[in-house]
C-alpha cells in the first residue's frame, strides 16, 4: 500500500492521530532504519497522545471554563500573606482523588478565581469531569432547568461530576428565592457521591445564613463542605486594583510622551 492508501484506511479507522504523523513517522523509520515495532510504537504513542488531548479540550469546553489558569502567571509576591503551601496541594488534584471539598474565603480581588479556575484546568489535565460555573450562573441553570423541565439533565451534570467549581457566591447580594434549596440539594448528593466541590466567596462563613435567608440549609452546606473539606482564607490586596493603577499609569505615560 502507498501512503496515500495508508491515511484513506486510517481515516477509516478514525485514527488521527496516526493520521496526523504517518509522513514524518514514515520518514524518521526510513532515516534510521528503524524496526516495524519501533515504527508502530511511535505511531500508537502519537494516536494516544492525540485522544488524550482531544478528551482534554473536550472536557475543557464541556466545563464552562473560559480560560485555562495555571500558577505560572500569578504574583505571589504581590500577596504574601496567602496560603501558598495549601494552595499548590490543591492544584495537585489530590483532593478531587479523595472527594474533598475546599473553600476559598477572602477579600475581593485576592486572587480566589484564578486559583479556582487552576484547580478545574489541573482537574480536566487529570481527564476528570469538571464543571465550572459563576455562582450567578449555577443559579440561573438551576432555575431555568426547572422552568422548563430539565431539572433532571442539569442536576446530574452538577451533582456527578469528579469537580464542581462555584465560584463568587454572594458577590451579588440579591440572592434567588431557592438559592438555599438548590445549594443544599447539590451539595448533599455530591456529599453522599463523594464527589469534590471548590467554593470560593468574599463573604465570612458566618454570613452565609442571612444571605441565604435560611440558617439551617447554610448549617448543612457548610457541615457537609468541612466535614472533609479544606478552608483556605485569602488575605492580602486587590489584584485588580493593581492592573487597574498600573493601567492608569501607562495611560497617564503615554499622554505625557
Amino acid at each position: 500500500m502507498t501512503i496515500t492508501e495508508i491515511e484513506k484506511q486510517l481515516k477509516v479507522l478514525r485514527l488521527s492521530g496516526m493520521l496526523a504523523t504517518l509522513e514524518s513517522r514514515a520518514l524518521q523509520a526510513n532515516q534510521s532504519s528503524a524496526s516495524l515495532v519501533d515504527a508502530l510504537s511511535w505511531l500508537i504513542q502519537d494516536e494516544l497522545d492525540h485522544r488524550s488531548s482531544s478528551l482534554r479540550l473536550r472536557r475543557f469546553k464541556a466545563s464552562g471554563l473560559d480560560e485555562m489558569k495555571t500558577l505560572t502567571e500569578f504574583d505571589w509576591g504581590f500577596n504574601p500573606k496567602l496560603p501558598k503551601k495549601e494552595i499548590y496541594e490543591l492544584v495537585t488534584a489530590k483532593f478531587i482523588q479523595n472527594g474533598e471539598d475546599a473553600l476559598l474565603i477572602g477579600a475581593p480581588g485576592t486572587g480566589k478565581s484564578h486559583i479556582a479556575k487552576t484547580i478545574a484546568h489541573a482537574s480536566i489535565q487529570l481527564f476528570q469531569k469538571t464543571v465550572y460555573r459563576e455562582a450567578h450562573v449555577f443559579f440561573e441553570d438551576m432555575f431555568e432547568a426547572e422552568q422548563t423541565q430539565n431539572r433532571k439533565k442539569v442536576f446530574k451534570l452538577f451533582t456527578q461530576a469528579d469537580l464542581l467549581v462555584i465560584d463568587d457566591l454572594f458577590l451579588r447580594k440579591k440572592m434567588p428565592k431557592d438559592a438555599a434549596d438548590y445549594l443544599l440539594d447539590v451539595i448533599i448528593n455530591r456529599y453522599a457521591r463523594k464527589k469534590s466541590t471548590v467554593i470560593t466567596s468574599n463573604r465570612p462563613l458566618e454570613d452565609w445564613g442571612l444571605l441565604l435567608k435560611d440558617n439551617a440549609a447554610s448549617s448543612a452546606i457548610l457541615d457537609r463542605l468541612l466535614h472533609h473539606g479544606h478552608l483556605l482564607k485569602f488575605e492580602g490586596k486587590s489584584y485588580r486594583l493593581k492592573e487597574a493603577a498600573n493601567r492608569l499609569s501607562q495611560l497617564r505615560n503615554t499622554r505625557e510622551g
